[in-house]
């Protein structure tokens, strides 16, 4: 606290200008759009900073035309740039829209804890689901 009081005296901010909101990464499978665009809403509107996906695969047309070599490049590329974004954030809310992940957004989960960040779900986590959660999840 005594560093955050010497940088507010540093550049005259208020102790309120000093408490910075939580930074949220949304993780979760882009065929879920409209998951993503309520989260980020919801998040938004609570206070928090959200980092979230910057283009989809799925629906952009920008890929529709790409081969799949191309396609698999980019894909790696923007996988590796999530993880940056989740590195950046204070905590991962998982939308998980009818209990599904894919192995990106399992990876993303994974390099969450290893960083020792909260994970937050959409849905309450259950069956097969739970289990890995619960193995995955350090001690």
């Amino acid at each position: 606290m005594v560093g955050r009081w010497l940088v507010a005296r540093a550049i005259r901010l208020t102790p309120r200008q000093v408490e910075l909101p939580i930074i949220v990464c949304l993780c979760g499978s882009t065929r879920y759009p409209d998951a993503f665009r309520e989260a980020n809403l919801r998040e938004t509107l609570a206070g928090r900073i959200v980092v979230t996906i910057g283009c989809n695969m799925r629906t952009d047309p920008e890929f529709a035309d790409l081969a799949a070599g191309e396609l698999e490049r980019i894909k790696a590329g923007l996988d590796d740039l999530h993880k940056h974004k989740i590195r950046t954030a204070d905590e991962v809310y998982v939308l998980n829209v009818g209990g599904y992940i894919g192995d990106s957004t399992r990876s993303e989960i994974e390099y969450a804890l290893e960083l020792g960040k909260p994970v937050r779900w959409l849905e309450q986590p259950s069956g097969e689901l739970l289990a890995w959660f619960e193995a995955v999840t350090p001690r």
